[in-house]
């Protein structure tokens, strides 16, 4: 080793990452009628922005930034409560709340303008790379896999992608590469069949990723963007307001634009319905998605909560998470959140119990008269979401069968035919839903 290699700086110290948290969150309504959609509580104890901030630190990228805008005071404490660092390495995790400043005072118009805003700040850094990430997707991905693609290929911009069937195409930015991954085209959310059959994946590219050549896939813009540090000056030189509709598609032809081919799991948790079957695919036998992996953990806050006290009870295909209590119930293919609290005779199946916020205990016990917070006893409950600190009393059936798929109730609304009940929300003893 030469002298000079020995100071060589890993790109991924060289990066900074920038978490996108600022969205309404409008179809996750009514999990964000109180919170940020990136605070919304998956897999029983996480958040959905503990993952992008884990595959940050797993890859080794230590400066991370999260942008807030809407309903942001959860996952400001959250992020505070979770995310400590020592004084002796240059590491942290910071929120970004949109601001008045005397260049503008308006608030983010969307993903580009939201990094405007704060360009100056990502630029006092020393970071050769910026890394732009989504707060409300489920995957695991090494991004230093990316940068070293980026990197090779002397790529002004990187985007990684996904390959889609064509139904799916239809609903993302969708790419059309050269043979040496540079796309070349970039069309937002095709819907013409012949533009479609422009935009399929070529046979060989479908060849160097081993598929059939004649396979119908799109690859698809999964909103995790790499820009060199001046390039993204360049970019955001302007007014526009999103990467994926105005800035991306403007840069194809102009710029060295890469394709990275990502193969995993993922999942963009946009709605009611694809949370639900993402935290439920959780419980499966063989789960597109594990939250554990050697040697890459996903992070998130440490309450040190005791272990779950589980009596008497028929389990089967659960996800239950610490400080739960739970009594002669059964359980089908459910999550159960923190401090979780199941009463005898109880019945979920295809369930989502997020849990509560502390033990009524704690505060000194049930008001006289209350309900309780958690499921009561004998309650029938199947296909729904049962959001935090909810009070479910006695004899209560919650299921969306025989119901319109999305409609509203007295306590509870339905989505993409899921029961949610809202966070705080009193559900009284023998209540039918």
């Amino acid at each position: 080793m030469n002298a000079q290699s020995k100071h060589v700086i890993a790109p991924a110290t060289r990066t900074l990452a920038i978490i996108m948290g600022g969205g309404a969150g409008t179809r996750l309504f009514p999990l964000t009628k109180d919170r940020a959609k990136p605070a919304v509580p998956i897999g029983g104890k996480y958040r959905l922005v503990d993952v992008p901030i884990s595959n940050c630190l797993n890859s080794g990228i230590r400066g991370i930034y999260v942008l807030t805008q809407f309903n942001s005071t959860s996952l400001h404490r959250h992020i505070n409560a979770s995310y400590k660092f020592d004084n002796f390495s240059p590491s942290f995790v910071e929120i970004l709340a949109a601001q008045q400043t005397p260049e503008g005072s308006t608030w983010y118009q969307g993903t580009a303008d939201a990094v405007r805003q704060n360009l100056r700040t990502f630029m006092d850094g020393n970071y050769d790379y910026f890394i732009i990430l989504s707060g409300d997707q489920l995957y695991r991905m090494d991004y230093r896999d990316v940068l070293q693609q980026h990197i090779a290929g002397g790529a002004d911009i990187t985007i990684s992608c996904i390959p889609v069937n064509r139904e799916a195409a239809m609903g993302f930015g969708i790419m059309e590469t050269d043979s040496a991954q540079r796309i070349t085209r970039f069309v937002e959310k095709p819907k013409d069949p012949a533009l479609l059959d422009e935009l399929r994946m070529k046979p060989q590219v479908l060849s160097e990723l081993h598929e059939s050549e004649h396979q119908d896939l799109y690859l698809a813009n999964m909103g995790i963007y790499i820009f060199n540090r001046q390039v993204l000056a360049e970019c955001l030189d302007n007014t526009m307001d999103d990467f994926g509709k105005n800035i991306i598609p403007g840069t194809i032809g102009s710029r060295n634009v890469q394709a990275y081919v990502f193969r995993g799991y993922w999942e963009d948790i946009g709605t009611i319905r694809s949370f639900f079957d993402a935290n439920l695919n959780l419980c499966d036998p063989a789960p597109a998605y594990n939250f554990y992996a050697p040697g890459a953990p996903i992070y998130t806050q440490s309450r040190f909560l005791p272990a779950s006290v589980i009596e008497e009870t028929v389990v089967s295909r659960a996800m239950i998470s610490d400080g739960c209590q739970i009594r002669s119930a059964r359980l089908e293919r459910c999550i159960l959140g923190i401090r979780s609290m199941i009463k005898p005779g109880a019945r979920l199946k295809n369930t989502i119990v997020m849990g509560a916020d502390y033990y009524e205990s704690d505060k000194g016990g049930t008001p006289w008269g209350e309900i309780p917070i958690g499921i009561g006893r004998d309650c029938i409950i199947e296909d729904a979401i049962i959001d935090k600190n909810a009070r479910i009393g006695d004899g209560v059936v919650i299921t969306p069968h025989n119901k319109d798929a999305n409609s509203d109730g007295d306590g509870y609304y339905i989505r993409d035919g899921i029961v949610v009940i809202p966070k705080n929300a009193v559900i009284p003893s023998g209540t039918r839903i």
